[in-house]
């Protein structure tokens, strides 16, 4: 008996989590096709913890191959969709084109870096949503601080110094915290002849930090950001970004060499190429994730504009917490179809949330209760273990190695500034340079 072919494009948290699903309760009826730009599912929430240096990179990579065995993987990155003819057209690694047919269509191809008209930040500034930009920032910190550690100029030694993270959200607030005690454990590394105190930024136009999470979070974080030295300004944003800095709305001009673009995401450019109807650039599905006038297409996560049930008239944020449920929703919904499952509206409220301010130190209201210090901390890496597919040991053990030993602070060079640009469709993947492209 031929089994319905089911496409998932996008192996984000909503992609993931529909294939495994599928994999549990169908796969003796469904051929399950994964296409994803790489062989791995990226645990974002640890990405900072990457980029200072606590977690190896390939703890937060899980593979897809290992932990999906009855999917099939195909690398590449789609770039149309073709409705009429049911076929996801892509381009592989080698950037050669191919094409997938599908009797049904999950669509979770994410989400990437939001830009704003702000001259200079498109050349200057990097984002945080993938592991080559994780990776770029950790060795850009150790080597401006190495450089600054043997500047004769103070000047200079102050501006390669002096980190600016715009955005004070969830990842904007990690990546400030963990940048903090990273850039701090460089220099001590370094033991220079002047020692340079490393400067950390934290800029957001919202009037305080976290402002998408409950107040007391956003509390409990600004107390730890300000204790670590990080000069977090709210109501505040950059005009202009340049090779040398960064000019505040208030006109102070702020001597830098690092931007790093935390201000939030926007849908997938794919999905604003299908041609179908779309809320601020998500595609508009009903409470059980199916596009309207195409049954056999499904669409979860960020790329989705999913109506919240909890909240009339309003559509679930995007976050992995509602990514992740998505896509269990989504494949029972496409098991429903085929007559394996009882079809269900996508509904779910809010467990809370943890935010890791490195160290012993981090936010959480589990449940609605606000926590804050080590006991958060310990909630908040215990929360991401359980939520973690696999690597949980490797994890704990990069965890405990860190409590335990110095921080190693080389930088390893293996990507270039100009292989993660900020406005890119990709953001998982390094830009490739050619001999006859540079």
């Amino acid at each position: 008996m031929k089994r319905t072919r089911v496409v998932i494009v996008g192996a984000g948290f909503a992609g993931y989590r529909a294939a495994r699903a599928l994999n549990r309760t169908a796969r003796r009826h469904v051929e399950v096709v994964l296409l994803n730009p790489t062989d791995y599912f990226l645990y974002l929430p640890l990405l900072p913890q990457v980029a200072a240096g606590v977690l190896e990179p390939r703890r937060v990579s899980v593979s897809l191959t290992g932990t999906l065995p009855h999917s099939r993987l195909v690398l590449g990155e789609a770039t149309r969709v073709d409705l009429d003819a049911r076929t996801v057209h892509y381009r592989d690694p080698e950037d050669r084109p191919g094409e997938l047919g599908y009797d049904m269509l999950i669509l979770s191809v994410g989400s990437v870096n939001r830009l704003l008209p702000i001259p200079g930040v498109a050349e200057h500034a990097h984002g945080f949503r993938g592991l080559p930009e994780a990776l770029y920032l950790r060795d850009h910190v150790v080597r401006q601080l190495e450089m600054a550690a043997h500047e004769p100029d103070p000047e200079e030694r102050r501006a390669r110094a002096t980190f600016v993270v715009v955005g004070a959200g969830y990842t904007g607030t990690e990546v400030a915290a963990q940048g903090a005690m990273f850039a701090d454990a460089v220099m001590r590394a370094e033991r220079p002849g002047e020692w340079v105190k490393p400067r950390w930024l934290l800029l957001d136009i919202a009037d305080r930090v976290l402002p998408e999470l409950d107040e007391r979070l956003g509390g409990t974080a600004d107390r730890v950001l300000r204790r670590r030295g990080v000069d977090v300004r709210m109501g505040m944003s950059i005009k202009e970004a340049t090779r040398d800095g960064v000019l505040l709305d208030d006109g102070e001009f702020v001597p830098s060499r690092t931007l790093v673009w935390c201000v939030g995401v926007r849908p997938d450019p794919l999905v604003a190429d299908l041609g179908l109807d779309t809320e601020r650039g998500r595609l508009v599905v009903d409470s059980h994730l199916n596009v309207p006038d195409h049954p056999e297409v499904f669409a979860a996560g960020d790329a989705a504009a999913v109506p919240d049930l909890t909240r009339e008239g309003q559509f679930t944020p995007m976050t992995a917490q509602h990514a992740w449920r998505q896509g269990k929703t989504a494949a029972r919904n496409v098991a429903a179809r085929l007559g394996l499952a009882e079809r269900r509206p996508y509904e779910h409220h809010d467990l809370g949330f943890a935010v890791d301010l490195g160290g012993v130190q981090g936010a959480a209201n589990p449940l609605g209760a606000a926590l804050s210090g080590p006991l958060a901390g310990a909630v908040t890496r215990g929360y991401h273990l359980m939520s973690m597919p696999g690597n949980r040991v490797r994890v704990g053990a990069d965890w405990l190695l860190d409590a335990v030993l110095t921080r190693q602070t080389v930088q390893l060079g293996m990507v270039r500034s100009g292989s993660v640009p900020l406005d890119t469709a990709s953001p998982e993947l390094a830009r490739v340079f050619r001999a006859d492209h540079p």
